[in-house]
This record gives structure tokens, sequence and C-alpha cells, in this order.
């Protein structure tokens, strides 16, 4: 670290002057305009640069399928404000993919298409957007879809269970704006002064985002598991069945009122009787593997994995409440 002298000038106006090597570096020269951000009790300098919106080229000559999917969605998490696609001929499936990649997307839509040529724009702008509230939404949508996937198994509704398998694309769509929001942060001490949280903020919201994904994935797999089953599900296991996924579903709760809590005694209260509650589940979830036992083989596997989604999501809960757990600490200063 380098350390400068704050003067005064004017009797009133504090100066401090900024290395040479680094304004070099940055191209930046007598005249120029540098931002300052304030950031957890630090003031970061940044330059100020004028000119269009982040754009990244990639060529996609040879991709296909899962391959080119990825690649959009990495460019989108990315923080590119406009995404140009090239080869020497994008074929139609090239472009399929890429239109179900854009639509999956939140904020992109196609500006221009040629035979060689696709250019996406993101239209949200970064201050509109609130990590916050993505956040918020992932937690009610993933719920949801775990209550919902055992009323469809329960009443052995295919309906039921492939909106909830939908539904997951939903929580995908909020986790790709989190993640990219909190990778804008981190880039930049603009996007965070933007979004109106820390970055150690966005860290902790991305970390629980991530839970609160896996958590709708498991649901969906429960709704798949409903589709694949030809039998009806006894009522004590679907009682016990009930019963976990409520505990599940509270410890999930529990842990985002932790992170989102002001208080920090009550942060730390909050997530510490969720990790409390992640230790009780093992034993309910194997006091249900025990009714399993009496099923036939098919019936007990296919069950057995809607109680290891479950259990799986009340763990999810309880890395959240780890995260609360840390963002309720005491910090350190600059």
């Amino acid at each position: 670290m380098e350390r400068r002298k704050v003067q005064v000038t004017g009797g009133s106006t504090f100066t401090v002057s900024i290395p040479k090597d680094w304004a070099r570096e940055h191209d930046v020269e007598a005249g120029d305009e540098v931002g300052f951000h304030p950031d957890s009790g630090s003031l970061l300098l940044t330059p100020v640069t004028a000119g269009d919106a982040d754009e990244g080229t990639l060529d996609i000559s040879g991709m296909e399928g899962d391959e080119l999917m990825r690649a959009v969605m990495t460019m989108y998490v990315s923080g590119f404000d406009v995404l140009a696609l090239e080869a020497d001929r994008i074929d139609a499936d090239q472009r399929r993919v890429i239109r179900n990649a854009t639509q999956g997307l939140v904020g992109l839509e196609v500006l221009e298409e040629t035979s060689n040529r696709v250019v996406i724009q993101d239209l949200l702008d970064s201050s509109e957007l609130s990590i916050h509230n993505a956040v918020r939404r992932m937690h009610l949508i993933s719920v949801s879809m775990l209550g919902d996937a055992l009323q469809a198994l329960g009443e052995r509704d295919p309906d039921i269970a492939q909106d909830v398998m939908e539904r997951d694309d939903d929580v995908d769509r909020l986790w790709y704006v989190v993640s990219r929001i909190y990778r804008g942060a981190l880039r930049s001490p603009k996007v965070a002064q933007e979004i109106g949280v820390s970055r150690e903020t966005a860290f902790d919201y991305h970390s629980s985002a991530r839970q609160l994904e896996r958590v709708a994935d498991h649901a969906a797999k429960i709704g798949s598991v409903t589709q694949d089953l030809d039998a009806e599900v006894p009522s004590a296991v679907m009682d016990a069945l009930r019963d976990l996924e409520a505990d599940a579903t509270e410890i999930i709760q529990t842990a985002m009122d932790a992170l989102f809590a002001d208080d920090p005694e009550e942060a730390t209260r909050l997530a510490n009787k969720a990790r409390a509650d992640v230790r009780e589940i093992d034993e309910h979830a194997r006091t249900v593997d025990d009714l399993l036992h009496d099923l036939d083989a098919r019936q007990a596997q296919h069950l057995g994995l809607v109680v290891d989604s479950l259990s799986r999501s009340a763990d999810y809960g309880g890395n959240i409440a780890e995260t609360a757990l840390q963002k309720a600490a005491p910090t350190p200063g600059p």
C-alpha cells in the first residue's frame, strides 16, 4: 500500500496526489476527471471514461447446443451490455439456440441479425435492478415449488409436477440476474454504488441465491419423480414427506429472515436457530427412510430421491444461515 499525505489548499479544500505510475497505466492526464466512490469506509478512485456500452464479441464457429447456450449466458453474466456473436455463417440451429438463450435471460433483446452476425443488447439499467428483490423473489418461488411438488406427489398430478419443473426456469433467470449484478459490483465500484449495497453484501446475496437455485432444482427433481411414479404413495409415507418438506421450508425461511435482518443480534439468533434445526433434519430423514423399507423396490427408490431432495434443501437453508452469520458479524476496519 502506498501512503500519501492529505493537504489543505485554499484554506478549505482537501487534496491528495495520485501515484504517477497508476495515472500513466490508466491514461489519466492533467485535466482528466476521476470518480470517487464511497465503499464500506473506504473511498475508491476510478478513471472516468466516456464511450459506448461494453461490447463483447465471440466467434461461435463450430459451437452448438449447450456449448453455445452456455457461451451466451457466460457473456451475459460477465456484464457485457452488447453481445456480438459472429461466424462465417450462422446456421438455423445456432439461431434457435441464441433465441432460446436470449429468452431465458432477463433484459436481452436481439438488435441485429445477419447471415454471419447476431447482436444482442442488454436493455436493463444496473441502477434499476435490485439484487435484494431478485434474491427475495428466488426465495418465494423456490419454497413454493417445494410445496407444490409435494402436492403433485400426493395427488399424483402430472400437470402440477410439470408446472413446478417449468418454474425452475424462472429461478434460473433470476439467478443469472443476481450473478450479473454481483460480478458488475466486483468489477466496478460505480455499479455497487448504483445498486445500493456494499460489495460484501452483494457477495452474501450471491452466495445465498446459489443455494436457492439448488433448492429449486431439487423441487423440479421431485416433480420429475412424480411423473415417473406409477403407484399411489401410502398415506403414512406421504404425511411424513409433507412434514419433512415443512421442516425444510421453515429452515429456509428462518435463514432468509436472518439474511435480511437489519439488527445483527436478531440475525445471529435466527441464523443459529436455522443451523440447529438443520442438525435435526438428518434424524427426521432417516425416520422417513425407514417407512420406505416395506414398499416395492422401484417405488422405494423413487421416494428415496424425494427424501434426499428435501434433506438437501434443508442443508441449503443451513448454508444461507451460515452466510447470514458472516454478514451479521462485526467487520474490521479498512
